[in-house]
Formats: C-alpha cells, sequence, structure tokens
C-alpha cells in the first residue's frame, strides 16, 4: 500500500509492531480514537485489540461498533483494519428485542386464554409484567367505592391477589388510566411521590413508574403499574410503547374473563327460574317430576311444570309444552309461568285462568303457542281429590293400585292460538296408593326402540305406568323416565316432563307429615 493510500483511507487503520506497539494511524483512525499515536500499546487503544493475528475481533468504542481486521506484513507489523458495523449491530439487537417481545405477548395471549377466571387473568398479568417489563407490576381492575380487586408481583416470585382499599388518585395517572384515558409519560411521574402501598415490602427505592390502561371491550379492564428499581435504566419510549401493546394483549383477556364471569352468573340466576323446582310431601300429598331437555347440552327446553300452594288448602299442580325446544322455548316457559304464577289468586277458577293466560300470549309478539294442564289437588280423609283441565294438553293418566290405568276425561284448546278458550274441567279421586301422572308428548313421541325409529306410543306408556302401581310419587317418574330412555338410547327426542301426583297409602292422610316443599 502505498503511504497516501495509508494515510487517506476511509477506514481506520493502526499498524502496530509484534509487540503491540502503535507504529502509526491514518487520519481516520485518529477521528475515531482521539488520542492515537505512535508509542501507545494497542490495549490504551481499546482492550479487544490484541498484537495477536487471527479471526476478526468486535467491540464498542463510545456508543459506536467495530470489527478490526488484521492484516500481517514481512517485517511481522500488523495493520488492523476497522470496519463499523453500527448500524448492523443496532439493527441485529433491534430484531432481537422484537422476537423476545413478540415471543412475550404470543406468551401473554397463550397464558390467558388458559383461564377465563378473573383473578387467575390478573394474577398471569402480573407476573408476566413483573418478569419482563418491570422489577414489579400491580394490575389494579375497578372497584367499588371503598376498594379494588388488585393483583401485584415483584419478579422471581408468585403474584398475589387481594381486594385493597386505595385511592388511586394517589398515583398519577392511575384514576385516568382505570377510566380507559391515555397514559402519562413515565417521565411525568415522580417516583418519590408513589403512596406506600404500591411498593413492596423490601423493594428499595422507586427508580421509574409506568401507568397505562388495559383496555377491555367496550369498557376499560383496568390498569397496570409497572416499578423498576432506582439502580435500573428508566423507562424508555420503546419500552412504554410496549407496555401499552402488552397492556392491550392482557386487557382483552381479562375483559373476556370478567364477560365470561358476568355471563355465567346471569345464566345461573335465570336457570335458577327456568329449570323445573324440587318436588317434594305438600300437605301429605306427594309430589314427584323429572325433566329432560330435547338437547343433551342445554339444561331447559319448552316443558315445564311446577307446584303451587293456594289459599283453600288446595295445591295447583301445572304441566305444559311450549312449542318449540331450547332457550328461545325457555324464555316462552319462562313467561308462561311467571303469568300463571301472577295469577294464583285466580287458581279455583281453571278456566278463567287458561283465558287469560292465552290473552296474555295473543298479545306477544311471539308465534309461539302453548298447551297446559291444571290440577287443583287437595286431600279429604284419606282420599286426594283432583279437578283437572286441559288447555290443549294430552289427558293425565291415572294407575290405581289394581294396575288399571286410564285417562282423565278433560279436554280444551291450544294456549295463544284463537281469541277463545275452550276447556272442560273434570274432577279425579285418588284412593291411597292412586297415582295421576302428568306429562308431555315428548314420552309417547320418543323415536328408538330395538331397532330404531319407532315410536314410544301412549299403549306402550300405559303397559309401563301399570308396572307403577302402588309405588310413590317419586319411584312412578323415575320409572317412566328410565324406560323412555332406555327405548330412546342415542337417539333424538323432544323435550320431557312427568310430574306425578300420588296419594300415600298406609296410613291416614292426615297424619302424614307436611315438609311445605311447594314452589309457591
Amino acid at each position: 500500500m502505498t503511504e497516501f493510500g495509508w494515510l487517506r483511507a476511509p477506514c481506520p487503520a493502526v499498524l502496530a509492531d509484534a509487540a503491540g506497539v502503535v507504529q502509526a494511524v491514518n487520519e481516520a483512525a485518529r477521528a475515531v480514537f482521539g488520542d492515537a499515536r505512535p508509542g501507545l500499546a494497542l490495549s490504551d487503544l481499546a482492550d479487544w485489540l490484541s498484537p495477536a493475528r487471527g479471526e476478526p475481533v468486535r467491540g464498542l468504542l463510545g456508543d459506536r461498533s467495530f470489527e478490526a481486521h488484521a492484516v500481517g506484513h514481512d517485517d511481522g507489523t500488523v495493520t488492523w483494519w476497522l470496519v463499523e458495523d453500527t448500524d448492523v449491530r443496532l439493527a441485529r439487537e433491534a430484531l432481537r428485542v422484537e422476537r423476545e417481545r413478540t415471543a412475550l405477548l404470543g406468551e401473554v395471549s397463550s397464558a390467558l386464554l388458559t383461564s377465563l377466571n378473573p383473578e387467575r387473568c390478573m394474577k398471569i398479568t402480573a407476573e408476566l409484567a413483573a418478569g419482563h417489563l418491570a422489577d414489579a407490576a400491580w394490575v389494579v381492575a375497578p372497584g367499588g367505592l371503598r376498594d379494588h380487586p388488585v393483583a401485584w408481583c415483584v419478579r422471581g416470585s408468585d403474584a398475589v391477589h387481594v381486594r385493597m382499599a386505595l385511592d388511586p388518585r394517589d398515583v398519577a395517572g392511575l384514576a385516568e388510566a382505570l377510566q380507559g384515558f391515555p397514559p402519562v409519560p413515565s417521565r411525568w411521574i415522580e417516583p418519590s411521590s408513589a403512596p406506600s402501598w404500591l411498593v413492596p415490602e423490601g423493594f428499595g427505592e422507586v427508580g421509574s413508574i409506568v401507568v397505562t390502561p388495559l383496555p377491555g371491550h367496550g369498557v376499560p379492564a383496568g390498569a397496570l403499574v409497572l416499578l423498576r428499581r432506582v439502580e435500573r435504566q428508566t423507562f424508555s419510549e420503546g419500552e412504554e410503547s410496549f407496555a401499552r401493546l402488552f397492556a392491550a394483549r392482557a386487557g382483552a383477556a381479562m375483559s373476556a374473563a370478567r364477560m365470561f364471569t358476568q355471563q355465567l352468573s346471569i345464566t345461573e340466576t335465570l336457570m335458577r327460574e327456568l329449570l323445573p323446582p324440587m318436588l317434594r310431601s305438600v300437605d301429605g300429598v306427594e309430589f314427584a317430576g323429572r325433566y329432560r331437555p330435547a338437547l343433551d347440552t342445554e339444561r331447559v327446553g319448552g316443558d315445564f311444570y311446577d307446584v303451587h300452594r293456594v289459599e283453600g288448602g288446595e295445591s295447583l299442580a301445572v304441566l305444559g309444552d311450549v312449542c318449540g325446544k331450547g332457550l328461545a322455548a325457555a324464555v316462552m316457559t319462562g313467561k308462561v309461568r311467571t303469568t300463571l304464577r301472577a295469577l294464583l289468586p285466580l287458581a279455583s277458577d281453571h278456566r278463567r285462568m287458561l283465558s287469560l293466560l292465552n290473552g296474555a300470549l295473543l298479545s306477544e309478539h311471539d308465534t309461539r303457542f302453548v298447551t297446559v294442564v291444571l290440577a287443583s289437588v287437595a286431600r279429604v280423609g284419606s282420599e286426594v281429590r283432583l279437578r283437572v283441565t286441559s288447555g290443549g294438553h294430552l289427558a293425565p293418566l291415572v294407575v290405581r293400585t289394581t294396575g288399571e290405568v286410564h285417562e282423565v276425561p278433560t279436554r280444551g284448546t291450544l294456549i295463544g292460538v284463537l281469541p277463545e278458550v275452550d276447556a272442560v274441567t273434570a274432577e279425579v279421586v285418588l284412593a291411597p296408593g292412586d297415582t295421576c301422572l302428568l306429562y308431555t308428548d315428548g314420552i309417547t313421541e320418543a323415536v328408538g326402540g330395538p331397532v330404531g325409529g319407532e315410536m314410544f306410543g301412549e299403549d306402550r306408556l300405559h303397559r309401563v305406568l301399570a308396572a307403577c302401581a302402588g309405588m310413590p310419587a317419586d319411584a312412578v317418574v323415575e320409572h317412566v323416565h328410565m324406560i323412555a330412555s332406555q327405548w330412546i338410547g342415542a337417539g333424538g327426542h323432544d323435550d320431557i316432563a312427568l310430574l306425578a301426583i300420588t296419594a300415600p297409602r298406609g296410613r291416614h292422610l292426615t297424619s302424614v307429615a307436611d315438609t311445605g316443599q311447594g314452589t309457591a
């Protein structure tokens, strides 16, 4: 290389002897090393430079990075050519950071999607934030007037979930974040102003704080507070931006968990109203019911039954079948049951009750109709007397202790179809051991059998019921339900409802304990 080329080369170059003593430097090297001059050791210029020849070496000079290549000469000297790779290094570092952040966001999504429990989601969020974003993290959810659900975690420890009395206004930006407003930049938050509850015991001095909202579905899911110790670097703008991405993932999961919990609570509350009640003895008369929805994946459907205590020492048993199946039919079932409950003061007049129910359904926009049968039940001495009225429903069956089975002679028009109701009331007397069975067509129209495709039918129901002669009410409905289920097998079926009314045998009815388990 000519002397001119050596001095004017655009890349920094340093000539050193075999002992590592600088012999000469070019102008570009002086610009990089500053005080580079002959007589200095290579290690004085950069501790990562060595007189030994070998593979290229890399190192930092201030905030710039270089790759040094050694070129040996015949006289034993070595020229070190420095090629700056700062941009490449920064690009690699940025790529590494983005990969780590992408992996973290994937971990956040994966971890949070494994749970629909709000408390668990808050703890996972706090643990991941403390482990990857800060030294400690708080997740604060919207609360009541006096306290907030919170989860907090220090890096390396398990998260803790508690309800805590706190004032969000004590932390700059926290009250706003809980309302979904944009975050306050970290540089605007004075760490020394952090309230005592925000700094975990033994944490040390807080160096920087980030507060960012946790966006939810329509409403904020809460806020995320990140803490770093004073000895660590403060949060950069890039880290704050990533914290917001992290919070978006976590907030969506927390919001979904909260919505699921709320919907589950609402569903459970509604289910308690839609599901048929548990039945026991009322005024010494046995009542028992069984219910099976058309879809095994559903809990409710269009069939229902109730037993209400009414004035005059009677009970009113109700069994009905709303047109359709599934949740839509269950909603109509709820309306019918509620209407009948409101009409209980008229329980002695079946025809009027059915007429008023018919008018209520005709005024609905829903075109569904219902069939229903009412049975007023009263004990008189050792007998149980019934007044039974059908509103378009199948006639109930009576099984005597002798095994004889016959229909109750009642009939009537569908409810919710015609402007007027035509209904005939029949009276039935049950001797001790006799049972009156109210049922829906899910039993008689159940398709199955040994070869499949055959309906259960009324004749088969009569034979099954005859075998229940003298049984208690609960045994009757259990036996009928079991035989029908065996007949159906894995096939499809409509909603099934059974309600048995039995006069206890073996002792006088007036001596039977009243458990008072009606639904009124």
